[in-house]
């Protein structure tokens, strides 16, 4: 709407200094006017480029940093799937978390069918059950090679944190299930660019956009742990805005 009003405002100053010259003015003040004119034109030609690149220089620029963004979302989201492996649950507490991937081991299991014989009353029967052996265990930092999981939960480029929340949901008629989410305001990732902008961006509905006023993964709602992020942020091709 602003860019809108910046070219028709330009139009008209150019078209009214332009009659000024060619039709009111003596002949004496024509060569000083059309310094202005010019000088006009330039100014104004800058206005509408700026007010073109400036959403598009937004655009890069929000990318770049939803980009970094959600690489630590999607690590704080490994860390709650491999939380839930070993507790069954998940947890809010970000420090448990870290401690948890330093730590703690996941179980190695093998499956196997073993043959045992069954007193059934008088008679003795070869029941075939199903085994399940712990076999070793792996750490579950290896898991988390070359990510910075320390610090996951520090809102890129900000000193803000992540908003980490858990719950349980019923998943079906009295069965309740862990549930959880991690987000942040897309204003705390977009602080110092333009206000109008971000608040656009906050009303975006979808599509190549992240929806909504927040980045987040998982859910309190309902058992996700995906992220509401567009594919292309997933190394996913897709057709991205101008």
């Amino acid at each position: 709407m602003i860019s809108i009003l910046i070219i028709i405002v330009a139009i008209l100053a150019v078209a009214g200094l332009a009659y000024l010259i060619v039709n009111k003015l003596p002949s004496k003040l024509k060569p000083v006017l059309s310094i202005l004119l010019w000088i006009v034109i330039i100014f104004f030609a800058y206005q509408i480029y700026q007010s073109i690149m400036k959403p598009i220089h937004f655009n890069k620029k929000k990318r770049d940093l939803y980009a970094q963004v959600i690489e630590n979302l999607k690590t704080i989201r490994d860390a709650e799937i491999a939380y839930a492996e070993v507790n069954r649950r998940y947890t809010a507490n970000s420090q448990e978390l870290i401690s948890f991937i330093d730590t703690a081991q996941f179980a190695i299991t093998e499956i196997k069918n073993i043959v045992v014989t069954e007193q059934r009353g008088r008679i003795t029967i070869d029941v075939e059950k199903r085994v399940v052996d712990t076999v070793g265990f792996e750490p579950v930092i290896n898991r988390f090679k070359d990510r910075d999981y320390k610090n996951m939960m520090t809102v890129p480029g900000t000193d803000a944190k992540f908003e980490l929340k858990t719950g349980t949901v019923e998943k079906v008629q009295g069965v309740e299930a862990s549930v959880w989410e991690a987000k942040v305001d897309k204003a705390v990732v977009l602080e110092g660019m333009d206000r109008d902008l971000i608040r656009q961006e906050k009303e975006a509905l979808g599509g190549i956009n992240v929806p909504g006023e927040f980045i987040s993964v998982g859910s309190l709602e309902e058992v996700n742990s995906n992220g509401n992020w567009p594919p292309f942020y997933d190394g996913v091709k897709e057709e991205q805005e101008n």
